[in-house]
Parts: C-alpha cells; sequence; structure tokens
C-alpha cells in the first residue's frame, strides 16, 4: 500500500504541475488577443483559474467518493451524456462557434457535452464490461450492445460536427473490449469497417479533404489550409533548447490563430524551448504510467477498467494533440488536456484524476488475501 501511495502522490503532483503550467501558458499565449478582442488581457486567464478551482473542488470531491458508487449511477451518467449530446444539436440551445455546434448553454453558463459523454462512455463500459467478464466472447452479449452505445454517442458527436472526439470514442471502444476479452474477429471486422468508413467521412467532406492535404504538403496552400500548422512550425523552430522566455513568443501576435487553445504546446515550445517540450511530454509519459500502476493493483474489474479508460482517453487526447501541433497528425480541434484553455475540459480531466486517485487508494485484490 505505501508503494502504491507514493504513485497517487506522483500522480497529484503532475495534475498539479499541468494545471499551473496551463494558467500560465494560457496567460502568456492570450493576454494580447484578449486585450484585443475582450479589452482587458487577463480575460482568459481569470475564466481558467476559476475552472481549475472549480476542478480541483471536483478532483477532491471524486477522491474522497467510492468510486463503486459510480455503479448504481451508470445508466443515469449515460442518459444525461446522451441527452445532452442530443441537446446541444437543438436550435437555440447549441451555441456554434466555428461551424461547429458543439457547446450547451445553460442559462448562463455554457459546457461542451461531448467532453462529459467520453467520461461517460468510459464508466459505462467499465462497468458492462466488468458485469460480462465469463460472457465476453459472446457477439450478442460481449461486442453488439456496447458497439450499438458507442456508436450512438459517436453519430451525435460527428453530427455537430466534432469528427476527432468521435474517433476517440470508436478507440476507447475498441482498447476496453480489446482488455476486457471480446474476440479478436469481432473487433479485427470492426476495426476494418471503421477505417472504411472513416475514409468515406473525411473523402466525403472538402474540409476534412483539406486538412488531409495539408497534412501531406503545407506548403502547397501555406496562406489557408496549410498556414496553421506551418505557423506551428515557425513556433516550435524558433525555441531552440532553452525557448525565447516565457511570455517573449512572436507567433502568439496574431500569426498563430487561436493559441491558447488547440496549438498552445506551439507557444510552450517557442517560449520554453525544446527542454519545455520535452518536459511537458516527460509528464504525460508518467501520467500514463501512474494510471496503468493504478489499473493494474484495482480491488475489482470495475476499478481496473474504470482506471484504464481514464488514463487512455487522457493519454490519447494529450498524444492526438502533441501529433497534430508537431506535424505528425492532420489537423483537427483537440486541445491538449489540462494546459489549454477550456472550462469542461478541465473540470471533466480533473474530476477523472480524482476517480483515478480514489480507485489508488482502495485495498487491492492482494493487500485484501
Amino acid at each position: 500500500m505505501e508503494s502504491q501511495k507514493v504513485y497517487d502522490r506522483l500522480l497529484l503532483a503532475i495534475v498539479f504541475s499541468f494545471v499551473i503550467i496551463g494558467i500560465i501558458m494560457v496567460y502568456s499565449s492570450s493576454s494580447i488577443s484578449a486585450a484585443d478582442k475582450c479589452g482587458t488581457g487577463t480575460y482568459y486567464l481569470k475564466k481558467q483559474i476559476a475552472f481549475a478551482a472549480l476542478g480541483f473542488l471536483m478532483l477532491f470531491l471524486a477522491r474522497c467518493i467510492r468510486y463503486q458508487l459510480l455503479k448504481k449511477c451508470v445508466y443515469l451518467i449515460l442518459a444525461v451524456s446522451v441527452a445532452s449530446l442530443i441537446l446541444v444539436l437543438v436550435p437555440g440551445l447549441g451555441k456554434t462557434i466555428g461551424g461547429a455546434t458543439r457547446w450547451l448553454h445553460v442559462g448562463p453558463v455554457s459546457f461542451q457535452p461531448s467532453e462529459f459523454a467520453k467520461l461517460g462512455l468510459v464508466i459505462f463500459l467499465a462497468y458492462s464490461l466488468s458485469c460480462k467478464e465469463e460472457r465476453m466472447q459472446s457477439f450478442s452479449v460481449g461486442f453488439l450492445p456496447h458497439l450499438l452505445i458507442t456508436l450512438l454517442m459517436f453519430g451525435l458527436v460527428l453530427k455537430q460536427p466534432d469528427f476527432g472526439t468521435a474517433m476517440l470514442m470508436l478507440m476507447l471502444f475498441l482498447l476496453l473490449v480489446f482488455a476486457g476479452g471480446g474476440r479478436l474477429k469481432h473487433l479485427a471486422s470492426f476495426f476494418a469497417i471503421a477505417a472504411a468508413g472513416g475514409y468515406l467521412l473525411i473523402t466525403a467532406t472538402r474540409y476534412r479533404m483539406d486538412r488531409l492535404t495539408a497534412f501531406y504538403d503545407p506548403w502547397k496552400d501555406a496562406s489557408d489550409t496549410g498556414f496553421q500548422i506551418i505557423q506551428s512550425f515557425i513556433a516550435l523552430g524558433s525555441g531552440g533548447l532553452w525557448g525565447t522566455g516565457l511570455g517573449n513568443g512572436r507567433q502568439k501576435l496574431f500569426y498563430l490563430p487561436e493559441p491558447h487553445t488547440d496549438f498552445i504546446f506551439s507557444i510552450l515550445g517557442e517560449e520554453l524551448g525544446f527542454v519545455g517540450t520535452c518536459l511537458i511530454i516527460l509528464l504525460f509519459g508518467l501520467l500514463i504510467y501512474c494510471g496503468i500502476k493504478i489499473c493494474l493493483k484495482a480491488p475489482d474489474l470495475f476499478g481496473t477498467y474504470l482506471a484504464l479508460g481514464i488514463t487512455a482517453f487522457i493519454g490519447l487526447h494529450a498524444v492526438i494533440n502533441l501529433g497534430v501541433v508537431m506535424g505528425l497528425l492532420p489537423t483537427k480541434g483537440s486541445t491538449l488536456p489540462f494546459i489549454s484553455y477550456g472550462g469542461t475540459s478541465l473540470v471533466i480531466n480533473l474530476t477523472s484524476m480524482g476517480i483515478l486517485l480514489n480507485i489508488g487508494s482502495q485495498p487491492s485484490m492482494k493487500t485484501k488475501l
């Protein structure tokens, strides 16, 4: 148990470090554009601090409440997840920004239902897989029900449209069902169909094809589809080993669009250099390592699958964002967990870490024996 406490403390220290770095980088990357658009350079900073405070409150609440209680409200969480994804598509309720309707208005507050839905999907899959341990080889019991729920959420998220989050849900489904003992032929067949479907979805939509083309050769259309990734390359390349210094980056001066959200890692690389980017990658690696350790020592199957799912959706999100920023993946709207500006994402991620910490605090099966 003492060694497990070490991993728990390390995980909490990593998360706290991420949030502090995020607050600093949000202010550094957004202060000039915020002053221009909102009249005050601290606009995004104040909101990010408020989101972080709420997120840490949720983290400590989740850390103190036994994760097994989630079993009792798993279908309520699933229903709220699906309902919120439907409501965001209702005219007047959903908020459209940049051609995508991903935010839901509730009074003066707006939030992104897809962020909550990712956690809701993980909780549902963890619960269902743990209940069907002996029947996972069956297509009608171990595969089909989980696929249908995932496809329902996938379709609703794709409708917003949010292709990246929708594909992330499919990846979580494949990973968790594989870990739960699903038959490889079912998973392989679905993967082949999903790959073909993904290709059709990309080629059928102009802006997705433009992103794919820009990924292969961003300089072919450097002033339009390739502009953002080229500016990201310039930012990362300008940082050198130690960076230009915190606050001294130039790409945030109206060159790199939305530098405090999807491409905040580019500004971090410019201002903190190769050393700073390596530190962030190392911290994400340690977070994934701690999550896997907690997963392996969870007291029951529900805890194991839940810890794996939480670790996976944070890790995959980070890998996708870093891949996009460094030109290793096609451009898509994906934030960097804990660091990018975004209230819903930060609160949900911190809540997830609280659940993970609670799983890690429970006596393992070996300890009980």
